[in-house]
């Protein structure tokens, strides 16, 4: 994909914010606002407000996280769902006589939630009731990949799978999140890394090619809160650094290419505490440039879904 010119690579990508605590430098990612703490909502969210073109009426998989837990980059007001696994979504006891009575269990609940005296419990279930019913129309356990493809038997590669089969179904899927653990290799990193690297690019790959028809449509963004430090540790490891690379893949990026710079030595000197690739590209240069070309934000906008950020859109999507 990089030698067809569709993915693009940035460089000494990260938060501005020295943070080296995985909770602390994910949520400001997710966020959208470095160094502060309490943000209630995303950046995804904000930019579904931002952006005319997702102000139509949405369906319950407008935004949709393959994850257990809503991840924070959709907190917010407009709607947004999350589920580990669509097999598994809803009230479901099986087949004949146990799917009337999931049927029933399922339309008891949704009462009780629709009586529930509190705005938000009421509204949550509503929303994913409405889920369940729109994927009880939707033959999720017999899905048939694409082009080809070949879903690794990831957790990725299966979040991916669904996202794609959520996708071709025309649910209005604009934005989804998946997510690839196993990346805070302290001790024995060399099989760890190789092992999840190579799920990454597998899983991405078969994402891209199951979804060859939709591909002009369709922008890929890789993110993690910080890289690692350039020096190994004593347990053949390495440890929470700073600087780290991002991967935007489409058709209309500007790709074959590696955005952004890191030091032309890795010599102690240059760099960051002795040990870290500085950040050179500030997260939201590339959040903001990938949402607002996907979804027809002005740049003077940028400020609404990332607060008092003045910095510019890193160039790479084409006009």
């Amino acid at each position: 994909l990089y030698q067809e010119k569709k993915l693009a690579i940035i460089h000494g990508a990260g938060s501005p914010e020295k943070n080296r605590s995985h909770f602390d430098a994910q949520d400001f990612m997710e966020n959208g606002t470095p160094g502060r703490k309490g943000t209630a909502d995303g950046w995804l969210n904000r930019t579904m407000e931002t952006s005319s073109m997702l102000q139509k009426p949405s369906s319950p998989f407008q935004a949709v996280a393959l994850t257990a837990a809503l991840p924070r980059s959709l907190y917010g007001d407009r709607k947004a769902i999350a589920m580990s696994n669509l097999n598994e979504f809803g009230v479901r006891l099986g087949g004949g006589a146990q799917a009337a009575m999931a049927s029933a269990a399922g339309n008891s609940f949704e009462e009780l939630y629709a009586k529930s005296t509190e705005e938000l419990l009421s509204g949550t279930g509503k929303e994913s009731f409405e889920a369940v019913k729109v994927l009880s129309k939707i033959d999720t356990r017999n899905y048939q990949p694409e082009n080809g493809a070949q879903y690794p038997n990831s957790p990725l590669g299966n979040s991916l799978r669904q996202i794609a089969q959520l996708i071709k179904s025309d649910l209005g899927v604009e934005i989804a999140f998946a997510e690839s653990a196993g990346w805070d290799t302290h001790v024995g990193e060399v099989n760890q890394f190789s092992a999840r690297a190579t799920d990454l690019s597998k899983s991405i790959a078969a994402f891209w090619s199951d979804l060859q028809k939709y591909q002009d449509d369709l922008v890929v963004m890789t993110m993690t809160e910080f890289g690692r430090t350039v020096k190994q540790n004593g347990s053949g490891g390495t440890d929470h650094g700073r600087g780290s690379c991002f991967f935007v893949l489409g058709n209309n990026v500007d790709g074959g290419k590696v955005h952004g710079s890191i030091p032309t030595s890795l010599e102690p000197d240059a760099l960051e505490d002795g040990r870290d690739l500085p950040v050179t590209t500030d997260f939201r240069a590339v959040f903001s440039e990938v949402a607002g070309k996907q979804f027809s934000i002005a740049a003077a906008k940028d400020n609404v879904i990332f607060p008092n950020w003045t910095g510019k859109r890193l160039p790479l999507l084409k006009a």
